[in-house]
């Protein structure tokens, strides 16, 4: 269902059906999968070649899998060292379906809580897969010597996330993806000594070639000398991550951009679901205009901190003297069954509601305490600084106030994004030989990502589904021959060339960051954590009258055979522009409320988020529609035989 207001901006295509799923129960799915799949063996892998942009922990891991079974691989990251990949910033933990602690958890369960948490708007295959793998991961990870933290006994330890009532996150005190990557880029480094793998740090991805109808190589930029590069092999991987910078302020390392994944759409590559976005509860508030990023709190801290603001608007007391009886611990109230460890989505809503209603901490009335006070005293300052010290100095240095003395003030923020380019079973595109994997795929949180499962995703793609998968593309080997000299190549290395002659050619008056902070306030007004049909429409009309004027008006300095980080945003922030557009026409369309998109025109009495089953229980796989044209609406419906599509309920 569409209204008249919204099919204005695009046309309606053929439904999608992922034909890579096996028609079994969803439980015997991978393994039947694995063993449908045609192999490649040892010695024709050494003829077999892969490109991987991202060095992540899906894309590290996947070069470093791949390496060692013997293929060989080229991987490229704009960063300056692999181990800079965002996934280092990953604080909290990742989940597994261990029961280590015999509280009740399961595969099922996991695999249940997932579908749960993306309020039934992911695929039950894909995740069931997810919460197979996620118990190997661990044991793949404590071999490479990743230091989770243990129990008095030395029994790895596990803490509580949000949206689950059992504890199954594996942690590293709040340095959780930092030492997954390192043990993933321990791993991969391995390969670049044994020569399996090319590494390619300071080169980013400007476009995807295909030949004959298949993803066969990808023209980069050199960073450093600005050398225009085209690099060919048999298959392409996609592992960089998601888009979160569109809202210009976000947790994301400012280099973060869509730029890869959105050149693959443009060729081809359909977009699933790219209005859900993920706005994390716990973050440190905005301090001023200056600001260029946010700082992640990890969802961690809800395990012990209790959430709170006063019950009356306008009190302005210091916190410590604001008596119980007068703290509104308003997630205790409403969610009594799951109290501060709500998911994300509902977390931050409330926190949302509670500011709106006056009753908000801090500068602008734009926070709620996050309070330790009972756990120190139940459990003693040193155990929460075992727990929780590296946050806490981290607070402390960019607020400049002590949160063992005083409550900390958080406020939600864009954190992650659910969607990404459409995938089927096997993780591969629309665009044949273009595999997507970790955040930069849409496959496995539906409307709402449940904490700790980002690094159970990435690591479950690298490690073990990526490299079974790609094995039955590449059996069909060897395709038409193609190297740079190839016309396709050639014709998408002239064009990127092209295009970095025009943004350099601009030379007008507004700086790139004017235009994305403008394009973020945009989107965070109209596209953030609440929507209405009348403000997306009006962000549209806005975006277009934007990008018209970055593309008649921006100013990149410099030229291209240098060092040039304006020319590098300014290729990224003119894709933020197209992806910003494609993500209003697609909560526009979407009239209901799930997870993290809350169209305020579709909620419960008291203010939760209200599905229409009937009309939206499927995946929005958007085609390109070409410059100046329309984009594609493809539906793929969403069918549960595992778990009931029941409305979601905390309390």
């Amino acid at each position: 269902m569409s209204s008249v207001s919204d099919t204005q901006f695009f046309t309606v295509g053929e439904p999608l059906v992922d034909t890579k799923a096996p028609a079994v129960p969803v439980n015997l799915m991978w393994d039947e999968r694995r063993f449908q799949a045609k192999l490649v063996n040892p010695t024709n892998r050494r003829k077999r070649s892969v490109i991987i942009v991202g060095t992540g922990l899906a894309g590290g891991a996947a070069a470093a899998t791949l390496g060692e079974a013997g293929y060989h691989v080229k991987n490229f990251c704009y960063q300056d060292s692999p181990r800079r990949a965002h996934s280092i910033a990953a604080q909290g933990g990742i989940n597994a379906a261990k029961n280590y602690r015999n509280d009740g958890d399961s595969v099922h369960r996991l695999f249940y809580d997932t579908v749960k948490g993306g309020d039934y708007r992911s695929r039950e295959s894909n995740v069931y897969r997810l919460s197979q793998v996620s118990v190997e991961i661990i044991d793949q990870c404590v071999a490479q010597g990743v230091p989770f933290a243990r129990e008095y006994g030395g029994l790895l330890d596990n803490r509580s996330f949000g949206g689950v009532q059992v504890s199954r996150t594996f942690y590293a005190r709040g340095q959780t993806g930092q030492q997954l990557l390192l043990g993933a880029y321990q791993a991969l480094e391995r390969q670049i000594g044994a020569g399996s793998v090319e590494m390619y740090t300071r080169h980013e991805m400007l476009d995807l070639i295909i030949v004959e109808g298949r993803a066969r190589g990808i023209v980069v930029r050199d960073m450093v000398s600005g050398e225009i590069e085209t690099h060919m092999a048999d298959v392409v991987v996609l592992g960089t991550g998601g888009y979160g910078n569109v809202f210009f302020l976000s947790t994301n390392a400012m280099g973060c951009n869509v730029t890869a994944t959105w050149r693959a759409h443009r060729k081809g590559a359909y977009f699933g679901n790219p209005c859900y976005t993920q706005i994390h509860p716990t973050c440190i508030p905005v301090s001023g205009e200056y600001q260029s990023k946010l700082t992640l709190m990890s969802e961690s801290l809800r395990n012990d901190g209790r959430i709170w603001v006063p019950k009356e608007a306008g009190d302005n007391r210091d916190a410590r003297q604001i008596p119980e009886d007068e703290r509104d611990y308003y997630l205790e109230r409403r969610y009594p069954a799951f109290g501060n460890l709500v998911p994300r989505d509902v977390a931050s809503r409330a926190a949302k509601q509670v500011c709106d209603e006056g009753r908000g901490v801090g500068p602008g009335g734009r926070g709620v305490y996050l309070d330790f006070a009972e756990a120190i005293t139940r459990l003693g300052r040193k155990a929460v600084e075992a727990k929780y010290g590296n946050l806490f100095e981290m607070y402390a240095q960019i607020t400049g106030e002590d949160p063992y003395v005083t409550p900390m003030r958080i406020y939600p923020a864009v954190h992650y994004t659910m969607g990404g380019l459409w995938v089927d079973y096997d993780l591969e595109s629309t665009i044949p030989g273009l595999f997507v994997i970790g955040e930069a795929n849409f496959s496995d949180h539906g409307a709402n990502r449940l904490g700790a499962s980002a690094l159970m995703q990435g690591l479950s793609d690298g490690y073990f589904v990526l490299p079974s998968t790609i094995a039955n593309y590449l059996a069909d080997a060897p395709f038409e021959a193609a190297d740079a000299s190839h016309p396709a190549a050639v014709e998408v290395t002239d064009a990127v060339r092209e295009r970095v002659q025009r943004l350099l050619a601009i030379n007008g008056t507004r700086t790139v960051d004017s235009f994305h902070k403008e394009l973020g306030q945009i989107m965070w007004e109209y596209c953030g954590m609440e929507r209405t049909a009348e403000g997306l429409t009006k962000a549209i009309g806005l975006i277009r009258a934007l990008r018209e004027e970055f593309w008649t008006n921006v100013r990149v300095t410099g030229t291209n055979e240098e060092l040039n980080q304006t020319l590098e945003r300014a290729g990224r922030v003119a894709d933020f522009f197209e992806l910003g557009e494609l993500m209003c026409i697609d909560a526009l369309h979407r009239e209901e409320s799930c997870g993290g998109h809350f169209r305020a025109e579709h909620q419960t009495p008291d203010g939760e988020a209200l599905r229409d089953d009937e009309n939206f229980a499927y995946v929005a796989a958007w085609e390109f529609g070409g410059d100046g044209g329309s984009p594609v609406l493809h539906k793929e419906d969403l069918i549960y035989e595992a778990i009931e599509m029941k409305q979601r309920s905390y309390k």
